[in-house]
């Protein structure tokens, strides 16, 4: 009796915990994206070789790329809004937007020499 009680609360509390290591992995995959889009924007003033680079290192879809210049530096946020959808418990959840930034220092044309 008491397990046909506690077993669907079970089941909803690993089914969120399946949706939390989801939204973990992504963020990973996040900062992953956005360090690759930094460092190709570092090498580059080619802002579309940095979008490149962001999503070739991530199989995400659709990823936001946002690149900003600096004097010595460039600045990269990726931001995914990651669907909820794992079975029961994502039906509930709204979906959560994903975001990573990552400066680097750029690097002068031509290497430093």
């Amino acid at each position: 009796m008491e397990l046909a009680l506690t077993l669907p609360f079970l089941c909803v509390l690993l089914l969120g915990a399946g949706q939390v290591a989801v939204v973990a992995r992504d963020r990973l995959a996040v900062q992953l994206a956005a360090r690759e889009a930094a460092r190709a924007a570092s090498v580059s003033a080619d802002h579309a070789a940095a979008r490149l680079a962001a999503e070739r290192a991530v199989a995400l879809r659709p990823l936001r790329v946002v690149i900003e210049d600096g004097p010595h530096t460039v600045r990269v946020t990726v931001t995914y809004i990651d669907p909820t959808d794992v079975a029961v418990v994502g039906a509930a959840l709204p979906p959560v937007p994903v975001s990573a930034t990552v400066s680097m220092a750029t690097e002068p044309p031509g290497g430093a020499g």
